[in-house]
């Protein structure tokens, strides 16, 4: 994909190549344009706004290799190309890859960053690695993680790479393991939560995600590992993706997620704050699939932040 100027300023051609071709134009813009709004993208297509070749199309239009796409400006303000990060957070995040190969790479994202920018953030993830892989076309989030979850991040290099792992994520056939330190927890065995889920209901004023009958399905394996000074070390496998999945279910359970500020207990957050947990205790710690391009099996394995280490460490000494 490339980009020359046009005879308005604000107003790009954006030059479709091999690595962009066969997406939806509206797809394709929402990749684009991290962060604007869906109606926006589907009212300039709807305006003729946006062009390729010089004429109009609809939202489902696939992009062809050497189409010329008019993208008009749609941020309400400029947003200024991140072509340099701190070098200190390029080593760091260097040390985090857990696989790389000409068709994808994991990481072990940190937590407080945010996949993508957008919303107020202007740098993300995937902002930060198109910066340190800039021979790199194609650079795409597979899937998502919240700002202050760590853990195990997939980024495909091809298109052709970023279909198949998100059609196995489709499927189920990717296997998702997170580690987190639930509020008390149970003695006898796994559990398994089935509740569906249903997004933005508002309590107070705040968009929540809730166990609702007509919600979204939903299943939640809880699997106790250790038992702590009011706490339980828990893994989790994750058989659906929806928003917070791991928090809600397990506020259901009566047993939330430590640190939680949206879904956990307010008064046990205040003591584990004191105790020295700063942030929300989630990490995916284990995803098992399939190798986009040949399919062999691939086990990748993010070993746990050094901050909820030391505080489980801490936790053993009560």
């Amino acid at each position: 994909m490339t980009t020359s100027n046009s005879s308005t300023p604000a107003v790009r051609i954006v030059n479709i190549t091999d690595s962009h071709a066969g997406q939806r134009i509206d797809n394709f813009l929402l990749n684009l344009e991290k962060g604007v709004p869906k109606s926006r993208i589907y009212r300039a297509l709807r305006k003729g706004e946006v062009r390729v070749n010089k004429g109009r199309v609809k939202p489902t239009y696939k992009v062809c290799s050497g189409d010329a796409v008019r993208v008009p400006p749609l941020r309400s303000r400029v947003q200024k190309k991140i072509t340099h990060i701190d070098d200190q957070l390029a080593d760091d995040l260097e040390q985090q890859m857990l696989f790389e190969d000409d068709h994808m790479l994991a990481i072990n994202k940190p937590a407080g960053l945010a996949v993508h920018g957008g919303s107020g953030i202007q740098l993300g993830m995937i902002e930060a690695l198109r910066v340190m892989r800039p021979e790199s076309s194609f650079l795409e989030l597979v899937h998502r993680l919240d700002r202050e979850t760590s853990g195990c991040l997939l980024v495909a290099k091809t298109r052709q790479a970023l279909l198949d792992l998100q059609n196995q994520l489709r499927a189920h056939s990717v296997d998702k393991f997170y580690l987190t330190l639930l509020k008390k927890g149970w003695t006898k065995g796994q559990r398994l939560c089935e509740q569906p889920l249903v997004k933005n209901t508002v309590e107070g004023g705040e968009r929540m995600v809730a166990v609702s009958p007509t919600g979204k399905n939903a299943k939640t394996r809880f699997i106790p590992l250790e038992q702590l000074a009011g706490a339980q070390l828990t893994e989790v496998e994750l058989f659906t993706g929806r928003t917070h999945q791991i928090r809600v279910h397990s506020a259901y359970l009566g047993c939330p997620v430590a640190a939680d500020s949206k879904y956990g207990d307010k008064a046990w957050n205040k003591t584990l704050r004191q105790q020295g947990l700063k942030r929300q205790f989630l990490h995916a710690a284990c995803l098992r699939l399939h190798h986009p391009a040949d399919q062999r099996p691939l086990e990748l394995n993010a070993p746990l932040a050094d901050d909820l280490q030391f505080f489980l460490d801490t936790l053993r000494q009560l």
